[in-house]
């Protein structure tokens, strides 16, 4: 599929595997496999939450969010959060909401918060004349009681600066803004080498509550 602004590249799974053969990038890529319901039961044990998301999809549509809570689960999707005894239970909520389309399973990961409410980062790389250049880094903070962070879906911006001094600490700003500039130029690289025609990419970092980045997922066609 092309269009004037470069190559779609719809498919997360495509665009995570390709990103894991570079070491440096694949340590900050949450462990990541295709959705099935043994391999939800083996995450769920291994880290306890996880987060599901459309192989093809953006804005945060039909992101949903399973945690192991006591002899229980737990299911976060848009506003509802609903609690199911038993693992069967939970994996027939899961089919209901994701109908036929082919999910991807993500290590869930604690981010660093402001006011309770989680933050992530988007950055936006796009090729130019004179090459590729980081048109932005921008903070968004999820609205109240949502746990996905799109301003499409109500959540707020605030510069990249004012989330890494909020959620954690001002000292941080300028070496989390590096990792991330380093780690999307690596990327880019990586994802132009394999698929080349693509004209722009939207990156989303998370940074956990310990200040490590970790790449949440990257948009050929960033809104």
């Amino acid at each position: 599929m092309h269009q004037q602004n470069g190559r779609m590249l719809a498919s997360k799974w495509l665009k995570t595997t390709a990103l894991l053969t570079n070491g440096y990038v694949a340590r900050h890529i949450p462990p990541t496999r295709k959705y099935s319901t043994v391999n939800l039961k083996t995450m769920l044990n291994r880290y306890g939450m996880v987060v599901l998301k459309p192989v093809r999809g953006a804005g945060g549509h039909g992101v949903i969010k399973a945690t192991r809570v006591g002899n229980g689960y737990q299911l976060h999707a848009k506003t509802s959060v609903r609690y199911f005894g038993t693992f069967a239970g939970l994996c027939g909520h899961i089919g209901r909401l994701k109908g036929r389309r082919a999910y991807l399973i993500q290590r869930g990961i604690r981010l660093a918060t402001i006011g309770g409410r989680p933050i992530d980062y988007r950055v936006k790389h796009v090729k130019t004349g004179a090459g590729w250049q980081i048109r932005a880094m921008v903070g968004r903070v999820a609205r109240r009681g949502l746990f996905v962070t799109n301003l499409c879906r109500g959540g707020t911006r605030v510069t990249a600066g004012q989330g890494i001094a909020r959620s954690l600490s001002g000292r941080l700003v300028g070496v989390k803004k590096s990792q991330m500039r380093h780690l999307t130029r690596t990327s880019t690289a990586l994802l132009e080498s394999r698929f080349p025609g693509i004209g722009q990419l939207g990156y989303d970092y998370g940074i956990d509550r310990g200040g490590r980045i970790w790449m949440l997922e990257v948009n050929t066609r960033p809104q």
